[in-house]
C-alpha cells in the first residue's frame, strides 16, 4: 500500500483534483464550499502539517493511524505532523479546516509555544465534543480567522497570528483541559525512537552487522516525521535533543568497546562511524573528561 506524503494542504487537495489557494503557512477553509459531492473518500495519506477541523454540522469517519473516530456535530478534531490519515465525508453542512506548519508557530507566534500548549505535541488526541454554547465560543474565533484570511493587507498575518493564539487558549480552556496528560504521558515517538536507537547500536558489537551512524534525518524518516518536528517532540518530552540522545549512546558504546575489547582507539573510531580517529578522541574527551587511552587504562586497573 502506497501512502503519499503531503507537505501542505494545497498538495493534498491537488491530489483530489480540488486545488486550494495557499499563500502562507496558515490556511483556513470552509469544507462545505470545497466539497460539492458526497460521500467523499480521501484515501490514505500522510501530512506534514498540523490541522484543526471544526465540525458544527456534518457526519463521516476520521482515521488517524490505527484509530477511527466518528464525525459528530459540535466536535473539534486535531492532528499534528507525521500521522497516517484518511477521512470520509458523508454530509458537510458547516465545517472548517485550519492547517498550519511548525514554521508558522515559531515565526508568527513564539518559540516557547509548545511549553504553553503541550497538546500540540501529543500523540493521537481524541476529538473533543462540546455543548452548543461552548462550540459557539470557538465558532466566533474561527469565523473571525476565516474572514481575516480573505484579506490581503500587510497586517493580515499579524492579525491571524493573534486570533490564532486566542483559539489555542480556548482549546486549552475548553477542549483539552487535562494538560498533565500531555506533559507526563511519555510520547510514543520517544518510545519508538529509543527502540530504533538501541537496534542501531546493537550492531556495534555484532560482527555480522555493519553499523552506520544515523542522524536526526535518518531517525525522523524511520518514524515518518519531519526532522524539525521530530526533534521538537523529543526535546519537549525528554529535555534532550535527538543529537543529545545519539551522542550519549555513542559514548556508552565507546566505553564498552574500550573496556571489553582489544580494539585500539583508531579501530573503535572507525567502528563507531568517525572518519578520523582524532575526531573520536576529541568527542570522547569532551564527554568523559579524559582521552580514550586514559579511560581504558583506568578501566583496566
Amino acid at each position: 500500500m502506497k501512502v503519499n506524503t503531503h507537505d501542505t494542504i494545497s498538495d493534498l487537495y491537488k491530489s483530489f483534483s480540488l486545488p486550494l489557494t495557499q499563500r502562507m503557512d496558515f490556511t483556513i477553509h470552509s469544507l462545505s464550499q470545497i466539497h460539492k459531492k458526497f460521500p467523499f473518500h480521501s484515501g490514505i495519506f500522510r501530512s506534514n502539517y498540523f490541522s484543526f477541523v471544526f465540525i458544527k454540522n456534518g457526519s463521516g469517519i476520521y482515521t488517524v493511524d490505527d484509530q477511527e473516530f466518528v464525525v459528530k456535530p459540535n466536535t473539534i478534531y486535531f492532528t499534528n505532523p507525521g500521522h497516517i490519515k484518511s477521512f470520509r465525508i458523508d454530509t458537510c453542512e458547516n465545517a472548517y479546516l485550519i492547517t498550519f506548519s511548525e514554521n508558522f508557530l515559531r515565526e508568527n507566534i513564539y518559540h516557547t509555544i509548545f511549553d504553553e500548549f503541550p497538546f500540540l505535541l501529543a500523540e493521537v488526541i481524541p476529538p473533543s465534543t462540546l455543548n452548543t454554547k461552548e462550540f459557539e465560543s470557538f465558532e466566533r474565533i474561527y469565523l473571525a480567522l476565516f474572514a481575516e484570511f480573505q484579506e490581503h493587507t500587510e497586517m493580515t498575518a499579524k492579525i491571524i497570528s493573534n486570533l490564532f493564539i486566542t483559539l489555542l487558549l480556548k482549546c486549552k480552556e475548553k477542549a483539552w483541559k487535562n494538560q498533565d496528560y500531555f506533559i507526563n504521558n511519555e510520547s510514543l515517538i520517544i518510545t519508538k525512537f529509543k527502540k530504533f536507537l538501541e537496534q542501531e547500536f546493537k550492531k556495534v558489537n555484532d560482527s555480522k552487522q555493519e553499523y552506520k551512524p544515523l542522524n536526526v534525518q535518518d531517525y525522523a524518516s524511520k518514524l515518518n516525521l519531519h526532522p524539525n518536528y521530530f526533534n521538537t517532540v523529543i526535546k519537549s518530552k525528554s529535555g534532550k535533543t535527538v543529537n543529545d540522545w545519539i551522542q550519549k549512546r555513542t559514548v556508552a558504546a565507546a566505553r564498552s568497546l574500550l573496556k571489553n575489547t582489544h580494539l585500539n582507539s583508531k579501530e573503535i573510531a572507525f567502528q563507531l562511524g568517525f572518519r578520523e580517529p582524532t575526531h573520536f578522541s576529541r568527542f570522547f574527551k569532551n564527554h568523559e573528561g579524559i582521552s580514550p587511552k586514559a579511560y581504558r587504562n583506568k578501566a583496566n586497573l
